[in-house]
């Protein structure tokens, strides 16, 4: 890892950029990739005002969403947001689905986690709907455990949860 690149056996992370924006609006328009995600599928100026809050949420906190590229091809996001709900910190992962199905959401996500949890974060939630068995199979396979579960229009959402390690523990976060 350098600095804020995160880098696996076959994928590169990086922080967001406005160098990104076609790549994140084509994702985030696309409802096989961002229709079930809070909020679902964005339009362009969503997008766009998204892209301006991902990068502000990189300088106050130093961590945030990464692009996920594979040989210099775009292939999702990932990374934390701070949930508008309350529940903290959460980790998230979209995928084009070009992507689907190659383990990519499962090596990214970890990458982010870890990454997250190394720079001293306490607890990093994520939820999915209980019938996004894809989500939630990546979420278990990355350590995180099903800790609550709500509803949200009319759907079971399961919340899970991944905590760092305590002498890492921020005490002012």
């Amino acid at each position: 890892m350098i600095g804020r690149i995160v880098r696996t056996a076959r994928l590169v992370l990086e922080p967001v950029t406005w160098r990104d924006m076609e790549d994140m609006a084509r994702l985030k328009g696309n409802a096989a990739s961002y229709g079930r995600m809070l909020g679902g599928v964005r339009s362009r100026l969503q997008a766009e005002e998204e892209m301006a809050e991902e990068i502000t949420f990189w300088a106050r906190r130093g961590v945030g969403i990464f692009t996920i590229r594979e040989n210099g091809v775009f292939e999702g996001m990932t990374g934390v947001h701070e949930r508008p709900d309350g529940r903290g910190m959460a980790l998230r992962f979209a995928l084009m689905p070009s992507a689907a199905g190659r383990g990519i959401g499962r090596e990214a996500a970890n990458a982010a986690l870890r990454f997250v949890l190394d720079q001293g974060i306490d607890r990093v939630v994520a939820v999915a709907r209980e019938d996004n068995l894809a989500s939630r199979i990546v979420l278990g396979s990355i350590g995180m455990q099903l800790c609550d579960t709500f509803e949200r229009d009319g759907y079971t959402m399961l919340v899970y949860e991944a905590l760092g390690a305590p002498d890492r523990r921020q005490r002012d976060v």
